[in-house]
């Protein structure tokens, strides 16, 4: 399921900033904390990647099994 959302643009006198919120279902999904630093990558001209260096554990323990 998407989530459309619009692009906000603040211009100020010499420079432009652009801004593009989550979702609240999105950033609750995904487990976002106020403050974290998340990388934004283009992958093509119709595609943004965000990627976290840190990413929280599950909620629920994984144990892993040897074969």
């Amino acid at each position: 399921m998407g989530y459309p959302t619009k692009v906000q643009c603040i211009q100020r006198k010499e420079t432009s900033q652009y801004y593009i919120n989550f979702p609240a279902p999105i950033a609750q999904a995904m487990d976002f904390a106020k403050g974290e630093t998340v990388e934004w990558t283009i992958h093509d001209k119709g595609h943004l990647i965000v990627s976290r260096r840190e990413v929280p554990p599950g909620p629920v323990p994984v144990k892993k099994t040897a074969r």
